[in-house]
């Protein structure tokens, strides 16, 4: 078993590549237990927010793991293989379990030490979990996870003043208008990222919101919290036109701000008007940005805008990696301590020595093969290997937590033929391509 990273964040792709790679939130736990369906995949986590997606996996080899993640991919957003791959990171066992603190700390964030994503991690895992596509592993990965970042934000300063893409978004509004107690904002969508919005600008002094949402019952629950005025959808241009200030955050497939409404609005209107579209998918068509006094920022946008990585949070940061180091090194000697990482890898390596003296027999008896045939014969015998030991490794798995584990594991050990001196042999050359490596 082997733990593996593959995603795209902020780092590695443009928001134009972001925004076509989002899983809807109605359509999580399909595309958990379609994941969970792929060859080699044990376990999943799928992580999605607006400035990563990234899916955590539990896989029975690293290389074909690689594979399926991406044709996972490639298949449910329904694009070239070819054209995701250069967007693409991996991270493999420790390095990705570190990738996942840092990252749940809000370590890589855009703003760094933002709260936020703790929230959107914990709500991937608890979706996978009710959905079962975690077991063993990922359950007891991701609890310390998020304990572990619970902890950082508490005994730290790296989250004060509650910095979040909200938060970045409030902020370049201060740098173009100074004060903004006078302006009037106009809100659309009335999720999490306006609600954190809200909480910003109320901090500003500002009295004059006005909340725009599709389910009118929704905008005025936010409304009532922070004393603001609420819109009808139908009439949003209305709103518009008389508006210094426009954040839009909704969950909306395509653009809900159109170029060329917007390109007869600003023609009647006097004063310019500052859109901040923290959606992803962008909610504000990028065309919009050519029109004179719109001033249009996007996510990727707010990072140039904003530098809230002060010296004080990275010298934060450089303290917590000696700290997250220790975190991942207490993970895998839990691992060890399962007592089948071993049994798992002697089963492997038994089941392939069985497909080498099958190819060398095949070989024989079928001299004419060419070498193509040969390589292909190989590759599909492999595949029903990897098919046939994929249920009894995850069952394998469950089995080391149970109460009477080390029973099972023995009965498992003898059903599948593998003696001590297997599983010895196996860690020797695990140990040597440690030492290798």
């Amino acid at each position: 078993m082997f733990i593996l990273t593959m995603g795209l964040n902020h780092h590695t792709a443009p928001i134009d590549i972001r925004e076509k790679l989002v899983f809807k939130e109605t359509e999580e736990e399909m595309a958990l237990i379609t994941l969970l369906q792929e060859k080699s995949i044990l376990e999943n986590v799928i992580i999605s927010t607006c400035n990563r997606t990234e899916i955590v996996a539990v896989v029975d080899q690293i290389h074909t793991g690689r594979y399926y993640l991406k044709r996972f991919m490639a298949n449910w957003f329904q694009m070239d293989m070819e054209k995701i791959e250069p967007y693409l990171f991996f991270h493999e066992e420790k390095e990705a379990v570190n990738h996942l603190y840092k990252v749940t700390a809000g370590l890589d964030s855009l703003v760094l030490g933002e709260t936020q994503i703790l929230g959107q991690v914990k709500h991937a895992f608890e979706i996978a979990k009710q959905t079962g596509t975690t077991g063993t592993l990922l359950n007891k990965l991701f609890r310390e996870v998020v304990t572990f970042a619970k902890k950082v934000h508490h005994q730290t300063k790296i989250n004060e003043n509650a910095v979040s893409v909200s938060y970045a978004a409030v902020e370049v509004a201060k740098k173009l208008y100074g004060s903004l107690e006078n302006k009037k904002i106009v809100l659309v969508g009335a999720g999490e990222m306006s609600e954190l919005a809200l909480q910003n600008l109320a901090g500003s002094g500002i009295a004059d919101i006005t909340i725009i949402n599709r389910t009118k019952a929704n905008a005025e629950i936010l409304a009532d919290q922070f004393q603001a005025k609420v819109g009808t959808y139908e009439e949003m241009n209305n709103y518009l036109s008389i508006a210094d200030i426009v954040l839009v955050s909704t969950s909306a497939d395509e653009p809900i701000i159109k170029q060329k409404d917007m390109q007869i609005l600003m023609s009647q209107k006097s004063t310019s008007m500052l859109v901040l579209d923290i959606g992803l998918p962008r909610n504000v068509e990028h065309d919009c940005s050519y029109i004179p006094n719109f001033h249009l920022y996007d996510i990727d946008d707010l990072a140039g805008v904003v530098s809230a990585n002060s010296l004080e949070r990275q010298k934060i940061v450089l303290a917590l990696e000696n700290t997250i180091e220790t975190e991942v090194q207490n993970f895998f000697e839990w691992e060890k301590q399962l007592g089948v990482v071993p049994v798992i890898r002697a089963l492997r390596e038994k089941a392939l020595e069985m497909q080498e003296i099958t190819m060398t027999s095949l070989e024989n008896k079928l001299p004419g093969l060419t070498e193509r045939e040969y390589i292909q014969i190989g590759k599909h015998m492999k595949s029903i290997i990897n098919q046939m030991l994929k249920q009894p490794i995850s069952e394998l798995k469950e089995m080391s937590v149970e109460n009477d584990a080390p029973t099972s594991i023995e009965h498992f050990k003898r059903i599948f033929g593998l003696t001590e001196l297997d599983i010895t042999l196996s860690e020797k050359t695990q140990e040597q391509a440690e030492t290798r490596s």
